[in-house]
């Protein structure tokens, strides 16, 4: 199977860019309910996962500032803890659920490393679990 047919493409995926500011990328996280979303180039390369945890432990380490002061605070201050790993847009099923098994969303990058969307767990999960009634269905 082609892992595209689960993709949710970048035009609809909140995302951060390098060149956001704390308080950019806390508002956009907040807006859109997500602990952790992609950051990216200005290119429009993979980076790493920015997650609601790195946000908090930056602010610490930056003595909790204003929202105002947040503006002048690059996002590529804040330590990320971990990054999710992408997959190639070729990788095969296997090579997705190894990914998908570890992590909430797996990053989705083409062969120059841009970002093209991502894979959640819960989609694939739903897909499987479609998989597994259809079966059961079939077999009465």
């Amino acid at each position: 199977m082609n892992i595209l047919f689960f993709l949710t493409p970048k035009s609809e995926v909140a995302y951060v860019e390098e060149t956001d500011t704390l308080r950019q990328a806390l508002e956009k996280m907040e807006h859109h309910g997500y602990a952790a979303v992609p950051l990216l180039s200005t290119e429009g390369k993979y980076l790493g996962t920015l997650t609601d945890g790195d946000v908090l432990w930056g602010l610490k380490k930056l003595n909790f500032p204003s929202l105002y002061q947040m503006e002048e605070i690059p996002v590529m201050q804040v330590n990320r803890s971990r990054d999710n790993k992408p997959v190639h847009v070729d990788v095969d099923m296997e090579g997705l659920l190894e990914k998908v098994s570890a992590q909430n969303f797996v990053p989705v990058i083409d062969d120059e490393k841009i970002f093209i969307g991502i894979i959640t767990r819960r989609d694939v999960i739903h897909y499987l679990a479609k998989q597994c009634r259809s079966r059961e269905e079939s077999a009465v």
